[in-house]
């Protein structure tokens, strides 16, 4: 078995993939925490013959969890964000200082629709863009839905935005004070996504696919204007991207990994632009 883990700041998530069909076996996922106990917070090793590791989580948390894994497990690897990798130019000025999920995100992207745009709906909302030829520009972070309403400190924090609610419902004024900052964050979020999506692809000349994933991405789909599809393994598919293990990821395909959508024509999202700009 494979075990690829995507420890986040808040959650870390994993999941089993049989290394012989490619067949995800199980997943979870458990607060990030200072120690991680084998049995408890993660699947059970003796199964376990690879990992591969996404972590922006401090070093410390990193760097235990690594040396818990390879006294039970033979390989262990370790994404990093580099200067170029796998047709991508990190668009860093310091290519190390890029959080390695929004990478591993543009790699996988990449691999699967050539240029595109790349959106982690996590704790942060970040927005990167990588261009047909391999550059990536970089990209934007701005709170999450979770994060704004924290910030706000009226006590509905725990009212979460249901992900089945349709977008029409969420961008009325809410006639409660939770509705209220539920319609409010949701609004300045997608209002956020779609408006960097436009200028960026007006301003570079080209229409690029777009790929939503994280915790949110269903509910922050719904308000997104131009076609897309949501990829919850993005950053797993970067891993194997990074670390091809089986055949089937040696042969470049990743699992779960969804139809590109189509590209909207570059004179449609500039005239979209061009409204909401007069309003």
């Amino acid at each position: 078995m494979i075990l690829d883990l995507d420890i986040g700041n808040t959650l870390s998530k994993w999941r089993l993939k049989d290394a012989e069909s490619s067949e995800i076996r199980s997943r979870g996922a458990v607060w990030t925490r200072e120690e991680w106990r084998p049995g408890a917070d993660i699947p059970d090793l003796d199964v376990v013959e690879a990992v591969r590791i996404s972590s922006v989580a401090r070093k410390a948390v990193l760097a235990q969890t690594v040396a818990l894994l390879q006294r039970r497990v033979r390989s262990v690897h370790v994404a990093r964000s580099e200067p170029e990798a796998l047709g991508v130019a990190n668009g860093y000025q310091e290519p190390g200082k890029l959080g390695v999920d929004r990478w591993l995100g543009v790699l996988a992207g990449y691999q699967l629709a050539g240029g595109c745009c790349t959106v982690d709906c996590g704790s942060a909302i970040t927005v990167d863009f990588v261009l047909p030829g391999g550059q990536h520009l970089g990209g934007y972070i701005l709170p999450g839905l979770r994060l704004m309403k924290e910030s706000l400190k009226l006590g509905t924090r725990n009212v979460a935005i249901d992900p089945d609610s349709e977008a029409d419902a969420l961008l009325v004024p809410g006639e409660r004070t939770v509705e209220a900052v539920n319609h409010g964050i949701y609004m300045a979020a997608v209002s956020a996504v779609n408006r960097i999506y436009s200028e960026v692809c007006d301003r570079e000349g080209v229409s690029l696919p777009l790929l939503l994933t994280g915790g949110d991405a269903r509910v922050v789909s719904r308000g997104v204007q131009v076609p897309h599809a949501v990829w919850p393994d993005m950053v797993y598919g970067g891993l194997e991207a990074c670390f091809p293990l089986t055949a089937a990821e040696r042969a470049g395909r990743m699992s779960g990994a969804p139809t590109v959508p189509r590209r909207v024509p570059l004179e449609k999202i500039r005239a979209g632009l061009a409204f909401s700009m007069l309003l």
